[in-house]
């Protein structure tokens, strides 16, 4: 017996409520022909996934139900149902496709839980695609290899600052040390005399501190930048890029047999049906044979569209296993350039506190003189020195 049409206001755009003829709503979507028995009232309904069912088909109809889905953490969790003897096709609409990938709808990610909840990690939020400011679609597998090789930029940069660093280090200590040497008051005598030699000679000891401040700094900064990940690491990302878009492409195309088999599985219930009512109306000679072959066409479909979508789920299953392992060895990755480049950077500053320590050092000679300085005892020196006779003069007698 024919089901009867329920009006429903309620209902969202494109469904139609029908009852039956055991008594037993369900729910019909016209363009796809998707039928639940969950009630969706609600337009933006979408019941979980333990409260869908598929209808109570006859053994007949029932004879050939194909799982399309096993959600990308192949849990098991099928979303979606064809029945080749069937005129409606069930679709358990928990999940959805986008560029060939399988992921849940809103309504049912609630129940995913990620994959390491307690931190931020690349294996739980790179699933998708996303658009560049040119418009174009770059995977999240991109993206976390993009910020890899700006990693490495930034490295490298990094390096040339130290280097520049360098260049003002030895050219300072050339100036100090050439300064050092220059005859400038070197007439000075006494005490003075001793603080302003003194002073002089720190430069050149100064002009020594910053000399080895900046080899260090090449050894010990400069150097590890530079060799920190050598070339190999930008063809080590390459061979991920590949890796991963070579699964990537395969199901694609393993997504593209679906549909096709999906069409073909459509067309054969069609000519099933056509050829089941005008058997019943009598508008053609078809005999039971025939209808048994369009039965046998049909429930082959399934078959091809069961094989498909296991393929499918076999190459999404491969991808998202090379996901997970690839983009937790990115992070580490991350994680030692950061970490190490913070090392380097506490050695430069170290470096830096011993060159101050150092330079205070050579001046500290020049501070103890410069408080030595008397003006009475430099009096009493260059009088002793220069000295011509001590006898004065007196008046002369008559």
């Amino acid at each position: 017996m024919p089901s009867e049409e329920i009006k429903s206001l309620s209902l969202p755009v494109g469904w139609k409520c029908y009852r039956s003829p055991e008594g037993q709503k369900y729910y019909v979507n016209i363009s796809t022909k998707g039928i639940t028995d969950v009630c969706i009232c609600s337009p933006h309904h979408c019941p979980p996934p333990h409260t869908r069912s598929t209808l109570h088909h006859s053994p007949q109809q029932q004879s050939q139900a194909v799982r399309l889905c096993a959600g990308v953490e192949r849990c098991g969790r099928e979303s979606i149902h064809a029945h080749t003897h069937c005129e409606l096709t069930f679709l358990c609409f928990i999940s959805l496709q986008i560029n060939c990938v399988t992921f849940p709808v809103p309504a049912s990610a609630l129940e995913q839980q990620l994959l390491k909840p307690s931190e931020w990690s690349y294996c739980d939020y790179f699933w998708a695609d996303k658009k560049d400011p040119q418009g174009a679609t770059v995977s999240g597998f991109e993206v976390l290899l993009q910020k890899q090789l700006k990693g490495k930029q930034m490295q490298k940069e990094m390096a040339e600052f130290i280097r520049e660093r360098i260049k003002i280090e030895e050219e300072y200590a050339k100036n100090l040390s050439k300064l050092s040497m220059f005859p400038m008051a070197a007439q000075e005598e006494g005490t003075l005399g001793e603080a302003w030699a003194q002073l002089k000679k720190s430069l050149a000891d100064e002009a020594e501190v910053h000399l080895k401040f900046s080899s260090k700094l090449q050894s010990e900064v400069e150097k590890p930048l530079l060799t920190f990940r050598g070339d190999n690491f930008k063809k080590d990302m390459k061979k991920y890029d590949h890796h991963i878009a070579d699964l990537r492409k395969q199901q694609v195309s393993r997504y593209a047999a679906v549909e096709k088999a999906r069409k073909a599985l459509a067309d054969r219930q069609k000519d099933l049906e056509v050829k089941t009512q005008q058997l019943e109306i009598k508008l053609s000679n078809k005999t039971e044979e025939d209808i048994k072959k369009a039965r046998r066409k049909s429930t082959q479909a399934g078959d091809d569209l069961m094989r498909c979508v296991d393929l499918y789920n076999q190459a999404q299953s491969k991808w998202f296993e090379e996901m997970v392992t690839t983009s937790l060895e990115l992070e580490r990755l991350e994680v030692e350039r950061v970490e190490t480049i913070q090392q380097l950077l506490r050695q430069y500053t170290t470096l830096r506190h011993e060159t101050d320590m150092f330079n205070q050092s050579t001046l500290e000679p020049v501070d103890q003189l410069l408080q030595s300085v008397d003006p009475a005892k430099d009096r009493e020196l260059w009088v002793k020195e220069h000295k011509t006779g001590d006898l004065r003069p007196v008046d002369m007698d008559i």
